[in-house]
């Protein structure tokens, strides 16, 4: 058997993995922002457009990756312990 092939291989799915976290995380991340757009302010003639643009602004991107990431910390700590 090739071993640093089958190592390459677990660290690729290991890594996939955690993107896979990261990247539903921040998917919940916007959709609570949107969700929060639409039901906070509710103006009239408020319009998806208009409420994405205003939420995808890279102080929020720089917090969704933060948050992802310590929450893939997170929940990649308590697997390991429970």
């Amino acid at each position: 058997m090739n071993r640093p092939d089958q190592k390459d291989r677990r660290l690729a799915a290991r890594i996939k993995s955690a993107l896979i976290e990261v990247a539903f995380i921040v998917f919940l991340f916007y959709s609570n922002l949107l969700m929060g757009e639409f039901t906070w302010t509710n103006g009239q003639g408020k319009t998806l457009a208009f409420a994405l643009r205003d939420i995808f602004t890279l102080t929020n991107f720089l917090i969704a990756i933060l948050a992802a990431v310590i929450g893939h910390g997170v929940f990649h700590y308590l697997r390991k312990k429970l």
